[in-house]
């Protein structure tokens, strides 16, 4: 560890001790986990049903690359927005009924802008139709022993039944980095150039905490404001889940905190690992009335009064400034079949050669 580097954990430490903690702000769920070991090194509410929003394309995407993996499609293969992809609700693309990418550009919108109709045009790629996709996503979580998981949806846009925990959520994150990590740099990226259309992330880590290599954010009303963060910083490799937090400034500077309590020893560990944690049996919460309801505003604003890191006149956790990386991404516009002209009369198809030649 350099100088600068043990200064910079140093001064952060002082920070953390001596001004904040995470434990009064808010009982939303909190895991830390040393990716190297699988050691959780911090958790709170890890376990408890939540409904995971966006993060939902983080399966999504597993299940993609399970598919190219298994032969099924190539990075190459055409994904067209269909009129049930082009029909979901925002994030999305911008992309018309009828226009293809290429699966891997698929991929980027769908991790970066985080595109609705990406997720189901991807899913009706894979296996047909949405639904048959679903299927799969939900025995690809029974497979992986994410028992708080279950699936209605290839997006995330909220549903009742949409349900995961940050423990899961955690592991899922871990089973992509381990089986495909040829696809992280996806995770990394900051925007999608598409024709005119910068296509953003809502990650901020990847533009203001040095050494933030990934992952996913997801919001909806009902789940409030989520993520999964992977960090690579003097020599420790580090992935937290913030769930339910009331805006993406609360959200990004309490991921920012943890990992710097994480990285400066602040957080020693817990001896056991993220796969220990237990699901709890109960239902998902509901942050909809905090959230968008007629409580949203009271409620903000006593978590700023907690948790005021990132608001003007308080110190921040995102002070650093880094170029984001941008995929630029093709809109292939309509591919149909050629017509072919129908053969003269007593045409016959000259033989093909085997074996040889």
């Amino acid at each position: 560890m350099t100088a600068h580097v043990r200064r910079r954990l140093a001064a952060a430490l002082v920070l953390i001790l001596s001004v904040f903690s995470l434990a009064p702000a808010a009982a939303n769920p909190l895991l830390l986990v040393d990716m190297q070991t699988g050691e959780v090194l911090f958790e709170q509410e890890a376990g408890q049903p939540w409904h995971p929003a966006s993060l939902t394309k983080l399966m999504t995407a597993y299940v993609a690359f399970a598919a190219i993996r298994a032969g099924r499609l190539t990075l190459d293969s055409p994904i067209t927005v269909s009129r049930n992809a082009w029909n979901q609700a925002p994030s999305k693309s911008g992309l018309e009924i009828g226009s293809s990418v290429t699966l891997r550009d698929a991929l980027y919108i769908l991790v970066v802008k985080s595109a609705n109709d990406m997720a189901v045009a991807i899913g009706e790629a894979v296996s047909g139709d949405e639904q048959t996709f679903v299927s799969e996503m939900n025995r690809m979580a029974e497979a992986m022993g994410l028992s708080a998981t279950h699936f209605v949806n290839p997006h995330g846009l909220h549903k009742q039944d949409q349900v995961s925990s940050a423990r899961d959520l955690a592991m899922l994150a871990l089973y992509i980095r381990r089986d495909f990590p040829q696809y992280l740099p996806m995770f990394g990226t900051e925007a999608v150039k598409l024709g005119k259309a910068s296509l953003e992330s809502n990650n901020g880590l990847l533009e203001h905490f040095a050494g933030t290599t990934g992952m996913k954010t997801g919001y909806v009303c009902a789940s409030g404001l989520n993520i999964v963060a992977t960090v690579e910083r003097a020599g420790r490799s580090l992935l937290a889940v913030v769930l339910g937090g009331s805006s993406a400034r609360e959200r990004n500077e309490m991921t920012a905190e943890l990992m710097l309590r994480g990285l400066s020893g602040a957080l020693s560990g817990t001896g056991h690992s993220v796969v220990q944690i237990a699901n709890l049996e109960v239902p998902p919460v509901n942050m909809r009335s905090l959230i968008c309801g007629k409580d949203a505003k009271t409620y903000v604003a006593e978590r700023e009064a907690a948790y005021p890191l990132g608001l003007k006149g308080h110190p921040s956790y995102l002070t650093d400034r880094i170029a984001g990386i941008v995929y630029e991404a093709t809109d292939l516009g309509r591919i149909v079949d050629v017509p072919l002209p129908r053969p003269r009369p007593g045409y016959a198809p000259a033989t093909i050669a085997t074996g040889d030649q």
